[in-house]
């Protein structure tokens, strides 16, 4: 992906992310409003219940206008205009904010003539039966005589507690948006990382072509000189100087192609393909370099595939030739071909040393090569196996890499079937 479609990406996905926060927070903030408001609402509608039934039974008639009057938040003066007892008040009031489903704690004070102030009535704890507490200072109105003052003390808290799922989504929100910035942060550190690596790699590569390229020259034109040929000793140098320099060519040649097809995606030319000739062929040309190469190919039937001729036998030489160089005895190979569901599989069996469970998953990584002595003598990148699952996965095939029960291990390329 291009640098500045990604940053592109990056901005947008941000944005969206800002934005249902800051809309999560707007609809919680709505929410409180709203249930700040329907909690006024019912214990208004709970106090003028509790001022109808102290007037029953009396002579008097209610008062003409509201007599409810909402001082703050969480404060209530209510105008009875009659007398009345603090108990049989209190009975009303835990009656009727039970019945209108009213649960935080309450207290509540009442006018007192002979003294002209308020008299602290009760505190009422609805989760806590034992809970007493002291009352804080109950302010009188100066244009009323019987009257009461109710205050709920705990009102914003019980206000949340009932918005517990809105908080929660937003936290769970705020979480998304954190783990989105630290993982857009460590992909461009990544992607950072990973272009100084591609660049280093180009630079090294091109550097070596040269002095590889006059070494090769003159090395062949040494080889051709009748003096190194009469020579045995300097003739086979040359030979071993002409042999490691091709070696290291490939090796520069091969990282140069990864890092390409990295830059951009291989151009696949596809067409239909009958697999067992490529097989053989491979399997021919792999023996007479290793003698004691053993190959044993199974197939009921010469199966089709669509595949790029070139790379598909690639893949067959690069699966090949990692089993002879990880074997330590004479290198014996079996390649299956079978059906399996919707797809053609092709097993590649060795009897190699093995790969531990805890590294098989990181055989197919780019320069991943595991820890042990055969690794250390045999010469390489670990660019084999990383161009085999990067070919597989342009023709959108299955790659999968499992341990034998007795020894080596079997690769397995799952390829769908037309």
């Amino acid at each position: 992906m291009k640098t500045k479609n990604l940053n592109i990406i990056i901005v947008l996905g941000l944005i969206a992310t800002i934005g249902i926060l800051i809309a999560q927070l707007l609809w919680t903030k709505e929410a409180f409003t709203i249930e700040e408001k329907k909690f006024s609402q019912k214990t208004h509608v709970a106090l003028l219940e509790v001022v109808k039934k102290l007037y029953e039974g009396t002579n008097s008639e209610l008062p003409a206008q509201n007599p409810i009057k909402k001082v703050a938040n969480d404060y209530y003066i209510v105008n009875v205009e009659n007398d009345f007892q603090p108990d049989i008040l209190e009975f009303y009031l835990k009656e009727e904010f039970a019945k209108f489903n009213i649960t935080t704690d309450f207290e509540y004070a009442m006018y007192n003539c002979q003294s002209d102030e308020m008299v602290y009535g009760n505190y009422i704890s609805l989760s806590d039966k034992k809970a007493k507490k002291s009352s804080v200072y109950f302010p009188k109105h100066e244009n009323l005589v019987y009257y009461f003052a109710i205050r709920f003390p705990n009102e914003t808290s019980y206000l949340f507690s009932s918005l517990r799922f809105w908080f929660v989504l937003s936290f769970a929100l705020i979480i998304i948006l954190l783990v989105y910035v630290y993982s857009i942060y460590t992909i461009i550190q990544q992607k950072k990382y990973s272009e100084l690596q591609r660049d280093f790699i180009n630079n090294m590569t091109h550097e070596f072509k040269t002095p590889l390229s006059s070494i090769l020259l003159a090395s062949n034109y040494l080889n051709k000189q009748e003096t190194i040929k009469k020579d045995e000793k300097l003739d086979k140098y040359t030979s071993i100087i002409i042999n490691q320099s091709n070696k290291l060519n490939h090796h520069v040649e091969k990282i140069l192609n990864i890092a390409k097809s990295d830059n951009s995606s291989l151009q696949l030319d596809k067409k239909e393909l009958f697999v067992l000739p490529i097989l053989n062929d491979v399997v021919e040309n792999m023996q007479l370099k290793n003698e004691k190469l053993q190959v044993e190919i199974s197939s009921k039937s010469d199966y089709k595939i669509l595949a790029d001729e070139f790379h598909f036998t690639n893949i067959i030489h690069n699966l090949i030739d990692n089993s002879i160089k990880y074997c330590d005895e004479n290198p014996n190979i079996k390649i299956t071909i079978e059906e399996e569901n919707k797809f053609l599989r092709l097993n590649f069996t060795d009897n190699g040393i093995g790969i531990a469970n805890k590294n098989l998953t990181f055989i197919f990584d780019k320069f991943y090569r595991i820890p042990s002595t055969k690794s250390n003598e045999v010469n390489g990148f670990g660019l084999g196996l990383y161009y085999v699952k990067k070919i597989c996965t342009q023709h959108n095939w299955k790659i999968v890499a499992t341990n034998n029960k007795e020894k080596g291990i079997t690769i397995s390329i799952l390829i769908p079937k037309k």
